[in-house]
């Protein structure tokens, strides 16, 4: 098999840790932190949140005077809220440790920004490699470790949600620098935002292109520019929440649901030039899932085949072609499934 289920026990400590971030209002953007008192040089005490952000670096952030009613108000909530994201932390170490996909500090602080302004909410959607970690934790599936920094968010339709910052200004507070990458042609507006320097970490945003093409779509409503995809209108056509795990906390995002994640995959291993390494990354991820989904959730993605446009029928005839290496002739209910499309 590609995958191996995880044991009950971890499932359902998943599902509590699922059951907490959809409680979560709002996300720590780095360590929980503690509370601290102080003193000044004329002895008055004061409190401060001591806390490390996305880039480690030790932050405080003041809270006001201890003979302050309204600041001794704040404080007992913002202490109940560190206290329970250290219990989510200490969950979450024991799920990483049998196998659970997890995010590094980074990736989660820009989640957790963008759920902190109600974006998963709304409607956007995590894409790409990280979504499929959080789907196989979803799935109580364990596979081979997948590596990334980019981080893929997509949106389907307007967001309705009123006086937003700039998508940049999002990514922003969580005190990574990021700037917006100059598009090849000097015509075309940024659609990727990167952290400066020799760092990997990258967020693009995506939108469903009107044909097969690649345009570059004003997306309003986050004061930003998105990449149009073919055939994403397909993916994002039925997604859930999930929350994704990170040893800074756990924060809830949308993701795809598995089966049309696995189709996508297909279709997208086509669309992609041959030279890249891609299309393999594409087709194995498609088979882990199929190969799951079949198993939990029987007639799924013959419903996810008979669910896509018809002009991406032949994109997926040459897929289940090239997706022989990735999955085994042994996964007979998988290799079923895709008959269907036949």
């Amino acid at each position: 098999m590609l995958s191996s289920p995880h044991e009950k026990a971890l499932s359902l400590l998943f599902a509590e840790l699922q059951s907490t971030a959809e409680e979560q209002s709002e996300a720590f953007l780095g360590t929980p932190g503690n509370l601290t008192q102080r003193t000044n040089e004329s002895g008055t005490k004061f409190w401060v949140h001591r806390y490390s952000d996305a880039l480690g670096r030790r932050q405080e952030t003041y809270l006001g005077t201890g003979d302050d009613p309204a600041v001794i108000a704040r404080l007992e909530p913002l202490r109940r809220r560190i206290e329970a994201a250290n219990a989510t932390i200490d969950r979450i170490r024991v799920l990483a440790r049998a196998g659970f996909a997890t995010v590094d500090r980074k990736t989660y602080a820009t989640l957790a920004s963008l759920h902190n302004h109600g974006l998963f909410r709304a409607g956007a959607v995590l894409v790409g490699s990280h979504a499929f970690g959080a789907i196989l934790n979803a799935l109580g599936a364990r596979a081979v470790p997948y590596a990334t920094e980019d981080v893929d968010i997509a949106r389907p339709e307007p967001l309705g949600l009123r006086a937003l910052p700039p998508f940049l200004d999002m990514l922003r507070e969580t005190g990574i620098a990021f700037f917006e990458v100059p598009a090849l042609s000097r015509r075309q507006h940024p659609t990727s935002f990167k952290e400066p320097g020799g760092s990997r970490l990258k967020v693009d945003l995506l939108v469903p292109s009107p044909g097969e093409g690649y345009p570059t779509i004003a997306v309003p409503e986050l004061k930003a520019y998105a990449k149009g995809l073919p055939f994403l209108r397909y993916l994002l056509g039925e997604s859930q929440q999930v929350p994704v795990l990170s040893p800074h906390g756990a924060v809830l995002v949308r993701v795809p649901v598995p089966e049309r994640y696995a189709i996508h995959k297909l279709v997208v291993s086509q669309l992609r030039s041959m030279r890249s390494s891609k299309p393999a990354k594409d087709l194995h991820q498609a088979a882990i899932l199929i190969e799951a989904v079949v198993e939990r959730f029987p007639g799924a993605i013959e419903g996810a085949l008979a669910a896509l446009p018809r002009s991406a029928a032949r994109h997926v005839r040459r897929a289940i072609v090239a997706i022989s290496p990735h999955l085994p002739a042994s996964a007979a209910a998988a290799w079923a499934a895709l008959g269907s499309s036949a």
